[in-house]
């Protein structure tokens, strides 16, 4: 199982819900992994990835403790993957 932890920035498209799993089995990447989140909750793909494939400026993405900065990174069973939004203020 992947376990993926969500930031309060999608919680209208989770319903509020902050972690989901996933099973392992046909998951190879991050970008497979967003696929999969878009397949259960239509249209958070959006607000995380940007129209050119890329993690979106404000958003940071870590695989286990390293930080990535590529969808392309390989994510593995018993994984546990953390996407945090940044805060802003005046």
């Amino acid at each position: 199982m992947i376990r993926v932890v969500l930031p309060t920035q999608v919680d209208s498209y989770t319903r509020g819900e902050r972690e989901q799993e996933f099973a392992a089995g046909g998951l190879c990447t991050l970008a497979d992994l967003m696929w999969q989140l878009e397949q259960r909750f239509p249209g958070i793909r959006f607000r995380l990835v940007d129209e050119q494939g890329a993690i979106r400026r404000h958003i940071a993405m870590f695989v286990g403790e390293c930080m990535v900065h590529t969808l392309d990174a390989v994510i593995s069973d018993n994984d546990r993957v953390q996407i945090v939004g940044a805060l802003s203020g005046g």
